[in-house]
């Protein structure tokens, strides 16, 4: 079986853990009146797993190649592909996310973006700084002031300075 069958099968694996959980243990916890709404906490997970249940069944019974042959990713050949890149975006990830609270949103949502269109390859430092600070800043308003979810955008030392 090739590789990419492979990891849909995984994902699949996943998806119906995911999607369990979503269907028959998350909403146990309810309360009485929340039962009666048309969307529950539950109801994003359910759709993702079911999405991703299909997209893993279409890869596994090979319906996204269609006519045309597209070529099979060769566990033997991966040092061919851009194996440091996804690496590296991965532990920027991981970095992105330790550094969330002590750094703040807005700092490391923006390095992260900037960091992460470096390394996939874009050189254009105005167009990357433009919108990493535009979609840092249009995130953080609409989380913070349309859905009224606090989240820190500063370091605390800075708000403190500033008497936040």
């Amino acid at each position: 079986m090739a590789l990419d069958r492979w990891i849909a099968l995984i994902f699949l694996g996943i998806c119906l853990t995911y999607g369990y959980t979503a269907w028959f243990t998350m909403d146990d916890g309810l309360a009485p009146f929340m039962r009666r709404n048309p969307v529950w906490p539950s109801t994003f997970p359910k759709v993702l797993s079911v999405f991703g249940s299909v997209a893993a069944f279409i890869i596994l019974l090979g319906l996204e190649k269609g006519e045309e042959k597209i070529g099979e990713i060769d566990y033997r050949r991966l040092h061919e592909y851009k194996l440091g890149q996804a690496l590296l975006l991965l532990g920027l990830m991981v970095v992105y996310a330790l550094c969330l609270r002590p750094i703040g949103f807005l700092i490391s949502t923006a390095s992260f973006l900037l960091l992460g269109s470096f390394i996939l390859g874009e050189r254009k430092w105005h167009i990357m700084l433009l919108i990493a600070l535009s979609a840092t800043f249009v995130v953080w308003y609409l989380v913070q002031e349309v859905l009224g979810i606090y989240m820190r955008p500063l370091p605390a030392f800075i708000i403190a300075l500033i008497g936040g």
